[in-house]
């Protein structure tokens, strides 16, 4: 029984977000910030209001039947309380503003992190935020910062969907609700390939390696002519004859990947961008410098965290 009121108030839904935009909020996206005004704010009774509401009716009819002033002036109070409620369920949404989004990093099929900035001139008690079947409850002072984990499903630039923010603060018989849609998208990256072969390195690719400096130490030796001062062991050295100097393990260099896009011509478009995206993962993990060729775009040599970003959003936005 009561999984058939919800499919008909489901269906209800729905058919009113069609035929009354106005009153569901369906409308276009709009910039940041968005502020919640009385004009966008809508509130009805609850299930548990209606009920309460009947009970008031009752218990004036009881009164003004058997005159009873103490049960009319307590029908009176509760009235109040209700009207009352009502009000502060209005206020808890009103001057409400949006300011700003932030998304981090994610790749097609995992859930992206939101950051949604909310912000209010007085303290607000018990909001919650509605998106995608998540919801999510909030209270604001000041300046309040909500994540939100929202799905992927593909690479590419993802619409934000609409956010609902409603609240029955503070007794639970009004329903307060206001939708936000923001204009704003988030890019998702490109989900690399479970497995493949590593990528095949041009013939002078060992002229590109680079030695890198070693930080572990390895051993004392003797002082040779041309070492730096600063690697001289002082302290070793006052307990022997002779200079000793630290000696530091220096890594093995690694080549440098040179990722072409031309280079995957037996591949379809998605399983390149797929297979590209693994490689710049491998590149990253092994600490290896290496530059990307795609059709429209040239990325040079370089590593670190926000070289690999730039490499994986340039894939993410390949028509």
């Amino acid at each position: 029984m009561r999984s058939n009121l919800r499919r008909l108030a489901q269906r209800a839904r729905v058919r009113a977000e069609r035929r009354l935009p106005a009153l569901t909020r369906l409308r276009q996206p709009e910039p940041l910030p968005i502020e919640l005004g009385r004009r966008r704010i809508y509130i009805v009774p609850t299930a548990f209001g209606l009920g309460f509401g009947v009970l008031l009716l009752v218990m004036l009819v009881g009164a003004l039947n058997y005159a009873n002033n103490a049960a009319l002036l307590l029908t009176c109070m509760l009235g109040a309380a209700t009207a009352a409620s009502m009000l502060l369920a209005f206020r808890t949404l009103d001057g409400l503003s949006l300011r700003g989004i932030r998304a981090g990093h994610a790749v097609a099929g995992e859930p992206l992190e939101l950051v949604l900035d909310f912000a209010a001139q007085r303290p607000r008690e018990s909001v919650r935020l509605d998106c995608a079947g998540e919801s999510l409850a909030f209270a604001v002072q000041g300046t309040t910062e909500l994540r939100l984990r929202l799905a992927t499903t593909r690479r590419g630039w993802l619409a934000l969907p609409r956010f609902k923010l409603w609240s029955t603060w503070p007794l639970g018989l009004f329903r307060a609700w206001s939708w936000l849609h923001p204009q704003q998208s988030v890019l998702v990256w490109p989900r690399p390939e479970a497995a493949g072969p590593p990528p095949v390195l041009p013939g002078d690719a060992r002229e590109c390696l680079r030695p890198q400096a070693g930080e572990e130490l390895a051993a004392l030796r003797d002082y040779r002519r041309g070492d730096a001062p600063r690697h001289i062991a002082w302290k070793a050295s006052a307990r022997h004859h002779d200079l000793l100097v630290k000696d530091f393990d220096r890594p093995e260099p690694r080549e440098t990947w040179r990722l072409e896009w031309d280079a995957l011509r037996t591949l379809d478009r998605e399983a390149r961008i797929a297979r590209l995206a693994r490689w710049l993962g491998d590149a990253e993990a092994q600490g290896r410098r290496y530059s990307l060729q795609l059709p429209n775009e040239r990325i040079d040599i370089g590593s670190g965290p926000a070289h690999y970003a730039r490499c994986m959003s340039a894939l993410a936005v390949l028509p």
